[in-house]
């Protein structure tokens, strides 16, 4: 039977190794980074938008989802540009 010995210090490197690894995801949401497609929910807290909203920007053709298994999913880059246009002051 082999047995192996935990040291303090093994114990120490563990402990800051979860750190950084808690720090890197803190500091780099995953909801931002990777998720190309996103859900009804997502969008209107994303656009701070109602559902009736939501259903109005699809129905003038300003939003392209994808239905699957009756769940609607939006591009992404598609939402980051409605975005930036409802933050960006008119003139």
């Amino acid at each position: 039977m082999n047995v192996d010995f935990v040291t303090k210090d093994d114990l120490e490197k563990f402990r800051m190794q979860l750190l950084e690894d808690l720090q890197r995801l803190i500091h780099f949401p995953k909801a931002k980074s990777s998720a190309e497609w996103i859900k009804s929910s997502e969008v209107r807290k994303l656009l701070k938008i109602s559902p009736n909203t939501l259903v109005s920007l699809r129905a003038t053709g300003k939003l392209h989802p994808v239905k699957l298994g009756g769940i609607l999913y939006y591009r992404r880059n598609e939402i980051d540009e409605m975005f930036q246009n409802l933050s960006t002051p008119k003139d």
